[in-house]
């Protein structure tokens, strides 16, 4: 057997194939190596052997003992049995119980006069001291010294506790690593010697056998160190040679034409561009002139001015003779941007067709009859969406594949097989958490050359994550809110303990509107006859606003979330009667939708009664005030998405965070770390704490068994940060690893055939 195979052999033939089926379809352990990497989540000490008149309560002991007595009780009708052991040790007794079949093994074992060590947590049962399904180990040895030897290394051993499943407890899960821990002395090694002897690292094998069978807490900690070590590395090689990949692409350099459409958008701007807003267009522009594909994400906080910063780098593109593409996750993004991006360029995008009247000027190039000129002249901006009517959508595919548009904005229906682009230079995907690699790369892959690629996100993402989930992309920050942004104040409101709050809430709603503003209310649920179907268990497809996920302490809850078409009619006839209140949500025609949103940016509309289709991307400056029910249902970014629609022009905001969550609760905690900061980066490190960070190469990059067992991105900062020095120094000495035979090895096992293509794609 090679040194690779020993990792590779299937559980079925070391454990068995019940055990094995277990593992594999609960725990997604397959192979001797998916079992050594799955590391215990804690240890207990089972401690020093504590005399039975010493019992500590509610803490872990070990004691030695004698059996006084072991009898059988029925219960439950003789349904149930209970396997009562009393025990002796000269100083006390104490009585230890197990049920179910975990009785069995115990009553042949555990008779009169047998001498063991127990350990467990001591309990109070009818006001005597007992351990519940203790474990034990029998010491029946003639031999004293071998005796005492057992007694000492049972009692000071650290048990290690692993992540287990109802059908598969820790108990037998370190068994089964015991049974394959031998093969561990056949790791390879991942990490080149001159790094792991430069920092004094240990060695794979010895790590992994200290990390399941530790001595001492010293050995969990050299442990750690090294595997988390492994992990980081071997992840920013992965992403390492992705970048330096993307360097070895062609692509055609778009550089902007002096005199061109950027300067004439720029000379028509009625403010100054931030600082920020600058550097990253320089970064971008920078990009964009190299004869590489741009790969970078630009991240900012709402409101900081991303899309801004985007179309200018679109212009420069249409002015070097290409088409710039924005892809946006729903509709009603899609026409927002459409909107507002039109608005923003005035009639640069309205007088697109002049250009056939007035020639080009000297220098330009029209690519091949588009809408190309100086400040008199622009481009046409097309919206594609799934829902347009044939005839717009057919002269919008006939704009694009001529060249006529240099600007498209849309959806998924961007990447159907029937468009094609005359010569797409760049695309721009917005809120990249909400759209699938699959569809990001079927758009690259409909330029001549790989497209330049801007990636935009509102979520404030922390710099760790940045480096691993966006860790191919190079990474520019709007930290900077432009001038006149006003701030948001934020409060909890306690609708169960304090109602009263409540009330004010509506009254500061009706103060807002009478004050010449405008107000949202936001609702977890629609409340349509969809909503109803899906409570009662049908198989029918939600909306994807209405499949947000709950937090752990809210599953169970009774009460249904509060439903849009409910609160709209509550608010209309009761708090809020007399003003104009409508409603929106995703499951609306979209024409509706549309006219809703028009309306309300025109101030027809007082209060808008909405589903989170209004987190990203909608821009109404005289909105100031925003309630947000069942606030604890919306995750911490997504309450910061949400707040930021309000305080956009110069009026201050005020965000409202309703909520029935107990005081003490996680949920309630979270609520106030929200009202407590405006920084999003912060938010976002909370957010992170508090749910699985995924796998952080898969798809969904959440929810599902995560490539990261012993790093956590948003504790191991300088991990990581060390490791992406290391691995992007190893990568560009050798970017096909040929001299690193043992890494390329690591690298093949982590990117198993699905994370490779994800890699691959960008």
């Amino acid at each position: 057997m090679d040194r690779v195979s020993a990792f590779d052999e299937p559980l079925k033939k070391l454990l068995g194939g019940a055990t094995a089926k277990v593992m594999a379809e609960h725990l997604d352990l397959h192979t001797v190596g998916d079992l050594l990497h799955h590391y215990p989540r804690r240890y207990e000490e089972r401690g020093r052997l504590t005399a039975l008149t010493d019992l500590p309560l509610d803490e872990h002991v070990t004691v030695v003992a004698q059996v006084a007595d072991a009898r059988v009780l029925m219960f439950n009708n003789g349904r149930g049995k209970r396997l009562e052991v009393t025990l002796t040790d000269g100083s006390g007794r104490l009585q230890l119980v197990f049920f179910g079949h975990g009785v069995h093994k115990p009553h042949k074992e555990l008779l009169p006069g047998r001498r063991a060590m127990f350990a467990g947590k001591v309990s109070v049962f009818n006001r005597k001291m007992q351990l519940a399904h203790p474990t034990y180990q029998l010491l029946d040895a003639e031999d004293t010294d071998e005796a005492t030897e057992a007694v000492d290394a049972f009692a000071g051993r650290l048990l290690p506790i692993y992540p287990a499943c109802k059908q598969l407890d820790s108990w037998r899960i370190a068994k089964a690593v015991d049974t394959v821990l031998p093969s561990a002395r056949e790791a390879v090694d991942p990490l080149p010697p001159r790094l792991r002897e430069g920092r004094g690292f240990t060695a794979l094998p010895e790590a992994l056998l200290k990390v399941h069978r530790p001595q001492t807490k010293a050995d969990i900690a050299q442990a750690r160190d090294r595997l988390k070590w492994d992990e980081a590395f071997v992840l920013q090689v992965a992403l390492a040679r992705r970048r330096y990949a993307d360097t070895q692409l062609p692509a055609a350099a778009r550089r902007p034409v002096p005199g061109g459409l950027l300067d004439a958008f720029d000379a028509r701007l009625p403010f100054t561009l931030t600082d920020g807003q600058q550097k990253v267009s320089k970064e971008i522009f920078d990009d964009l002139a190299t004869e590489h594909p741009m790969h970078r994400l630009l991240q900012g906080e709402v409101g900081s001015g991303k899309t801004l910063v985007a179309l200018r780098a679109m212009l420069g593109v249409v002015d070097a003779g290409g088409q710039a593409a924005m892809l946006a996750p729903t509709e009603v993004l899609a026409q927002q941007h459409h909107r507002s991006i039109t608005e923003m360029m005035g009639d640069l995008a309205e007088n697109w067709g002049l250009w056939r009247e007035a020639p080009p000027q000297e220098g330009w190039r029209s690519g091949d009859g588009r809408a190309l000129g100086g400040s008199e002249q622009g481009t046409k901006v097309v919206l594609l969406t799934g829902s347009m009517g044939v005839a717009a959508r057919r002269q919008a595919l006939l704009d694009l594949v001529t060249g006529e548009a240099g600007i498209v904005i849309g959806t998924h229906a961007l990447i159907e097989d029937k468009v094609q682009f005359h010569d797409l230079g760049l695309v721009v995907v917005d809120e990249q958490h909400r759209f699938g690699v699959e569809q990001r790369d079927a758009l690259r892959s409909k330029g001549k050359q790989p497209p330049h690629l801007l990636v935009m996100t509102a979520t404030p993402i922390p710099r760790t994550v940045a480096m691993t989930v966006f860790g191919d992309l190079e990474t520019s920050v709007l930290d900077q809110l432009p001038a006149g942004r006003s701030p948001i104040a934020s409060h909890v409101v306690p609708a169960k303990d304090k109602p009263h709050f409540l009330s004010r809430a509506w009254e500061r709603v009706r103060e807002e509107v009478e004050n010449g503003h405008q107000a949202y209310v936001v609702c977890p649920r629609i409340g349509d006859d969809a909503d109803d179907e899906a409570a009662g268990k049908t198989t029918k497809k939600k909306a994807p606003e209405e499949t947000k996920k709950k937090a752990p302490e809210e599953e169970g809850d009774k009460r249904p979330p509060l439903a849009v078409l409910e609160i709209a009619e509550q608010l209309a006839k009761g708090p809020l009667a007399g003003l104009r209140v409508e409603v929106l949500h995703g499951r609306m025609n979209p024409d509706d939708k549309d006219d809703v949103m028009r309306r309300f940016a025109a101030g027809d509309v007082d209060v808008l009664v909405a589903t989170t289709v209004i987190e990203v991307g909608v821009n109404v400056p005289n909105a100031t005030a925003m309630v947000i029910m069942d606030a604890d249902r919306f995750g911490v970014s997504q309450l910061h998405q949400l707040r930021g629609r309000v305080g956009r022009g110069s009026a201050p905001g005020l965000c409202l965070l309703v909520s029935e969550a107990h005081e003490a609760s996680p949920a309630r905690a979270r609520l106030s770390a929200v009202a407590a900061t405006l920084d999003g980066f912060e938010l976002s490190r909370i957010d992170l704490e508090q749910r699985r960070e995924g796998d952080v190469l898969g798809q969904a990059q959440s929810g599902v068994r995560s490539s990261l067992r012993m790093l956590t991105v948003i504790d191991d900062e300088e991990v990581i940060a060390a490791a992406r020095e290391e691995a992007v120094a190893v990568v560009a000495a050798d970017p096909e690893l040929e001299h690193l035979p043992e890494l390329r090895t690591a690298l093949d096992a982590l990117l198993d055939k699905e994370r490779e293509q994800y890699l691959d794609k960008g």
